[in-house]
């Protein structure tokens, strides 16, 4: 009888534990949204960008991405994400997908321009640059490589 109390009382204790441990997970999961007004980009590539993730000036979380659609029109997607009300975005300011490393998260990154006029609610960045797709590019270097050595080993055989 005795034994059983104290598996019950050792279970108990990992059930606290990992409760502590998801609660925690969330938290550090920094996907908190930043109130504030709405602004709207069209990209033309989106890969690895999702709802809640980071806006960022110099490298500082100013916002969050609020939905991504489909224009039928254009077929370019269509980000809406918020800004802090106190950051005020110049008209003719740029975002361009990054990420935090080589295979880290997709953040937008918003660089301010120098127009007098400032956007708002609503407003719409039309200066973008898309996410970089990697594997194409580590495709494209290994082919040219291949590419380079059959052409420097045809020039070899050819003395």
């Amino acid at each position: 009888m005795q034994n059983n109390f104290v598996e019950t009382i050792i279970g108990a204790v990992v059930l606290i534990v990992a409760a502590v441990f998801l609660i925690y997970a969330y938290a550090a999961g920094g996907k908190s949204s930043v109130a504030g007004y709405e602004i709207i980009a069209k990209f033309n590539r989106v890969d690895g960008l999702k709802k809640g993730s980071d806006v960022r000036m110099s490298g500082i979380k100013i916002g969050s991405v609020i939905r991504q659609k489909l224009d039928p029109r254009s077929y370019l997607a269509v980000v809406t994400f918020s800004v802090s009300n106190d950051i005020k975005l110049p008209l003719d300011s740029s975002a361009q997908i990054s990420s935090d490393g080589l295979l880290g998260d997709k953040y937008l990154s918003l660089q301010p321009g120098a127009d007098e006029q400032m956007l708002g609610d609503g407003g719409e960045i039309t200066h973008t640059q898309g996410s970089v797709d990697i594997v194409s590019l580590v495709g494209r270097m290994i082919f040219s490589q291949t590419s380079q050595g059959k052409k420097n080993s045809k020039s070899n055989n050819v003395r």
